[in-house]
């Protein structure tokens, strides 16, 4: 019951951090979008950390290092493929991705096993995650190739973070997560550095004329005020996120929290309704209900 409680909501307020996390990239670079949330949420983990309390073992400290690298390779493939389109097919392409493979890897290689009822539950969910994410938008074009191996990359890397997770003790705490956020915001801090110093040299090989940078300075600073801002409440939104979700594997099975936990396209659709105006469409209250149906199969299986 727990696992699923806990993941369907850090499903949903993962939902909230790609939607504050795609309202910033709007602003400033995805790659800075990323690193800054990573590093919010490192800095309130690190403050939180010993009051949560958390075993420095070195099982688990390997796989929270290991863990963070998968969450950068992961955040910098979504944000990539997305960036390419049409977000309608690549987004729950990478979402059913990020559920097939911490679930093959907790029934095949974990040992775990389920009722009749558990079974028909993973499979609705799965339905559920594509109903969710698979809405034709007007004029919709073929995924490329090169789409569909980004969005496949970025769902094994999430499910990697998923069985990464999974491998470290409850005596850990929240110690995984201090150093997944920590490697995380040290990955991605260093490829904003790089992309800007090559910035930096096409800019030089390619000078614009002086007025016309100096009218554009104010825009592009407000703009990265804003963005930076929204990647720091993405960073505090995520955080959280990780959290349920770490409670929801440690309460049961990998697979019926990664399943769940694939549901985070329901959270940034519901808050663009919300809050953008966007339309719900009628496959996607489908999903939402299935989803629903499937996590209390899953909590009674």
């Amino acid at each position: 019951m727990l696992t699923a409680v806990f993941s369907l909501a850090g499903a949903l307020v993962f939902g909230a951090a790609d939607f504050l996390g795609g309202l910033a990239a709007k602003r400033v670079s995805s790659v800075l979008v990323t690193a800054v949330a990573a590093l919010t949420g490192f800095v309130l983990l690190a403050v939180a950390a010993p009051f949560l309390g958390g075993d420095w073992n070195p099982d688990d400290v390997f796989w929270g290092v290991v863990s963070g690298i998968a969450g950068a390779i992961a955040i910098s493939l979504l944000y990539a493929c997305l960036a390419i389109g049409p977000m309608s097919i690549l987004s729950p392409l990478t979402a059913v991705v990020s559920a097939v493979v911490p679930m093959v890897w907790g029934l095949v290689v974990g040992g775990e096993r389920f009722a009749a009822l558990g079974y028909w539950a993973l499979g609705l969910a799965l339905v559920a995650v594509v109903l969710v994410g698979f809405v034709p938008e007007r004029g919709a074009v073929r995924p490329s190739l090169r789409g569909i191996l980004m969005a496949v990359g970025s769902g094994v890397a999430i499910g990697t973070f998923f069985v990464t997770i999974d491998q470290t003790s409850e005596e850990s705490g929240v110690v995984p997560l201090v150093l997944n956020r920590g490697v995380t915001a040290v990955i991605m801090f260093a490829a904003v550095g790089v992309l800007a110093l090559l910035a930096a040299r096409r800019r030089e090989r390619m000078p614009r004329p002086a007025n016309l940078g100096a009218a554009a300075a104010p825009a592009r600073s407000t703009a990265t005020a804003a963005g930076v801002r929204l990647a720091i409440a993405c960073g505090a939104v995520d955080v959280t996120a990780n959290g349920l979700l770490l409670i929801g594997i440690r309460a049961g099975d990998l697979s019926v929290a990664a399943v769940l936990g694939a549901m985070y396209p329901a959270g940034t659709i519901l808050l663009a309704a919300l809050v953008l105006k966007e339309r719900i469409a009628p496959v996607q209250w489908a999903g939402l209900v299935l989803a629903l149906v499937a996590a209390g199969m899953l909590a009674l299986a």
